[in-house]
């Protein structure tokens, strides 16, 4: 990547955030929140691919096998990484699915996040 294509996509992506974190956060803290959004969205874009073969992993681990806990190890084979999201909810699918209402695009990101792997820790709402 070139530095002028570098550029342009800092200054769109800073863009995006004056349109939709104004009056939501201060303006110095906007990266606090910008940069765990690139980096969900990064690993959010990798599980895309997958996402069919985890689901059907956690039915046939839940209905067939009758587990009470998902065994990690199907779920890390079927995402084809360590890291697997278990959710029904993309963050593509929360983007076609929000509302003006704050209240359920909330609702349904907590969901999201709470059903990633417990590999690494999920970081609390205030830390997002």
């Amino acid at each position: 990547m070139n530095t002028a294509s570098h550029n342009k996509l800092v200054s769109f992506i800073w863009s995006i955030a004056d349109d939709c974190l104004r009056d939501v956060y201060v303006r110095g803290k906007y990266r606090d929140v910008i940069l765990p959004m690139v980096v969900l969205r990064r690993l959010d874009a990798l599980l895309e691919e997958t996402k069919d073969e985890v689901t059907e992993e956690v039915r046939f681990q839940r209905e067939e096998a009758q587990f009470t806990e998902l065994d990690e190890s199907g779920l890390r084979e079927a995402s084809g990484y360590v890291f697997y999201n278990t959710s029904k909810w993309t963050l593509q699918r929360l983007h076609d699915t929000a509302t003006n209402n704050q209240q359920i695009l909330e609702a349904n990101f907590k969901a999201y996040t709470a059903r990633r792997s417990t590999t690494r820790p999920t970081p609390s709402a205030s830390q997002i």
